[in-house]
């Protein structure tokens, strides 16, 4: 019997200086992709990789740079193995990555794409200070109830990322935020710490970069899955194009199910490969799967995954 692979991709907040490096100066493939995402974009990836600067940090440049590494490594395991996933699934921004994996949009594309979607973002967020924190050791419903709480007196604050048990990710104003850490230290959380974050992903505030999203969206996306890309909206897998543009519109203001996804899909696969810079996915695939999980982040724990998906 086949195995049964799902392919991950992590979001926003799995990049780092040097990322994709090893790739860049071991692959033609990767200097190719590079080049076409500059192209593409204006950004000079190389220069916003590989040396010291401010703007890796920015949105409008971070979510590019992760989907072009994520598929530079994806597209190097495919060509080395031949291997089709059964399913796709990222975290967030990493949805998108998925879909390029999933054939539904052309790699580039997808980095001009997610360049517009982190402007959007800003845009949404730039009258307004916003932010991010995220909570340890509280269960789901506690989150969620004192989040509702704080909405009834006004403030805005919402859970916005299903990371792990007892790990959630809250988006919303940042004052409010700030005086919600305390709320939840009280409530019992282990952990509650402000994220560097300048936009508040995944909740209402970012309602007005739907509809431009949607638009390019519909340009870019085809209406060819070689597999099917689990929805962080729905937690449950779509193959359209149609599916598509109604779930990643929604993906922008509602809550990304990532440990619910997981659990959805477990018994459908018999591992997970991380494709991208660092494992940060497998730490949080933990506490909702007991599969193997390997991950392509460089040269050469791309040939240690090969071999090591040989022995199973």
């Amino acid at each position: 019997m086949s195995l049964r692979y799902a392919f991950v991709f992590p979001g926003q907040g799995s990049q780092a200086l040097n990322m994709g490096k090893d790739f860049f100066e071991n692959s033609s493939v990767a200097k190719e992709m590079f080049s076409a995402a500059k192209e593409r974009t204006g950004i000079d990836f190389e220069t916003l990789l590989f040396t010291e600067n401010e703007n890796l940090a920015q949105t409008e440049f971070t979510q590019p740079a992760i989907l072009l590494i994520s598929s530079i490594a994806n597209k190097l395991f495919v060509e080395n193995t031949g291997i089709v996933p059964t399913l796709t699934l990222g975290h967030s921004l990493g949805e998108f990555s998925a879909l390029v994996a999933s054939g539904a949009i052309d790699a580039i594309d997808a980095v001009e794409l997610v360049n517009l979607r982190g402007k959007l973002m800003s845009e949404a967020c730039s009258k307004q200070e916003v932010g991010m924190l995220v909570s340890l050791g509280l269960d789901d419903k506690t989150v969620e109830d004192i989040c509702q709480k704080q909405r009834d007196d006004d403030k805005k604050v919402w859970a916005v990322n299903y990371n792990s048990d007892g790990q959630i990710v809250i988006a919303g104003i940042k004052k409010d935020l700030e005086e919600l850490v305390d709320v939840l230290k009280d409530a019992g959380a282990k952990r509650a710490m402000l994220l560097n974050m300048s936009v508040a992903s995944h909740c209402p505030l970012l309602d007005s970069a739907t509809q431009p999203l949607a638009v390019k969206l519909s340009e870019m996306l085809k209406d060819s899955f070689i597999a099917p890309v689990v929805s962080n909206v729905t937690a449950k897998p779509y193959n359209t194009k149609v599916e598509a543009l109604e779930l990643l519109p929604k993906q922008l203001v509602m809550p990304v199910l990532y440990k619910q996804s997981i659990k959805n899909i477990d018994d459908m696969v018999d591992c997970y490969i991380e494709f991208g810079h660092g494992n940060v996915l497998k730490g949080l695939n933990k506490s909702s799967t007991t599969k193997p999980h390997f991950n392509v982040s460089d040269m050469a724990s791309l040939q240690a995954t090969i071999e090591a998906i040989k022995e199973l």
